[in-house]
């Protein structure tokens, strides 16, 4: 929940307490009898309804009794009840039925007590009665309600989760499909002319003959589309990356960058697709950096975070000569790296820096670790 929601519902529940006592202190000011010790009752009663999110056990005690030591003292209108109202609902709201109940007992056995003419007192005693029980109901039926809404929010957050995972095994498997017929077919072919071009290379050379420009190069040609065939299968087959980030960062510093690594938190085994993603990132970030920003330091900056559930932060910085006033042009690189990220329900920003150079920063939510 955001600092914004939060600061709503204080502001919320301050103006609830507010308006209650403002309106038991209106309606008591036209009472001739009432005194300050009423009305200081009153908004004793009425205050603790701010705190009912955080201690709701808590303000249903403070209310009934402050409320209940207004009716003894002061005998007033069926009005009284509401500071006792307000937190019977929100009791029953969390669950607390038993408390609530007892809470209205107190309450009209001390309106009933002390109430002047039996005739008018069970008027209002019964008038109490119904709206106490409302109270209860309607925070019961409301605690139903949330705990739907947090049932329909968890079927539809799993349903999305199997269709994710549907739709990642679906792809796993095209890839392998397409593995197999790029396998069966141009490798056979390309194998093919790659062997005609060698027995007729060799048998040139064996008879003394010049052999062809063209021959050598068919040759050549081949042998290279054959490498390049079996890196795309590689690809194809597995989705598993070859190493850790530190390893990116070491063969980075071994191929002339300069790169410094910091991890942080509560270094832990990740989610097999976070770990995917988390080194798919890191390797591009660093490609990228060493395609554009020219002689730069560049900054890797991988945070575990807590215990637990929680983010994993990742932030490659570089100080090269990456212009904040021009945005990038997303190529592949950064399109693949921003997809990987949002199929994780993560963000990820890739921009150029205000002091200069480019900056990527990735949050990648953890969920379970394995």
């Amino acid at each position: 929940m955001s600092g914004r929601q939060i600061d709503r519902r204080v502001l919320a529940d301050v103006v609830l307490a507010a308006v209650v006592g403002a309106l038991g202190m209106g309606v008591a000011a036209f009472d001739d009898g009432t005194d300050a010790l009423d009305l200081t009752l009153i908004a004793l009663a009425s205050a603790p309804l701010a705190l009912h999110r955080a201690a709701p056990r808590a303000v249903l005690a403070a209310a009934t009794l402050l409320g209940t030591a207004y009716v003894v003292h002061a005998h007033p209108g069926p009005l009284s009840a509401l500071p006792v109202l307000g937190a019977v609902h929100t009791a029953a709201r969390v669950g607390h039925r038993g408390l609530a109940g007892a809470a209205s007992t107190v309450f009209l056995a001390g309106y009933v007590a002390t109430g002047p003419g039996a005739q008018e007192v069970a008027e209002r005693a019964g008038l109490l009665a119904g709206w106490f029980l409302c109270a209860v109901v309607t925070g019961l039926a409301d605690r139903n309600w949330q705990a739907y809404l947090r049932q329909t929010e968890q079927r539809a957050q799993e349903a999305e989760r199997t269709r994710e995972e549907a739709a990642l095994r679906r792809a796993g498997e095209e890839r392998l499909r397409i593995a197999r017929e790029l396998h069966d077919s141009l490798t056979h072919s390309i194998s093919i002319v790659k062997l005609q071009a060698g027995v007729a290379v060799h048998l040139a050379r064996k008879r003394g003959e010049e052999v062809p420009p063209a021959l050598l190069a068919i040759q050549e040609a081949s042998g290279e589309a054959m490498r390049e065939l079996r890196s795309a299968l590689q690809v194809l087959r597995a989705d598993e990356p070859s190493g850790t980030p530190a390893l990116l960062v070491e063969r980075a510093r071994a191929a002339g960058l300069a790169v410094d690594l910091t991890v942080t938190g509560d270094e832990r085994p990740l989610p097999p697709a976070v770990d995917r993603a988390a080194y798919r990132i890191v390797q591009e970030a660093l490609t990228n950096a060493a395609r554009h920003a020219g002689p730069a330091k560049i900054t890797v900056r991988i945070d575990y975070g807590g215990d637990g559930d929680g983010e994993l932060t990742i932030d490659v910085d570089d100080d090269g000569a990456a212009d904040p006033a021009r945005q990038p042009v997303p190529g592949t690189g950064l399109t693949g790296m921003r997809e990987r990220v949002t199929a994780l329900g993560g963000t990820l920003r890739a921009a150029p820096r205000a002091e200069g150079g480019f900056a990527v920063h990735a949050r990648l939510p953890m969920g379970e670790t394995v």
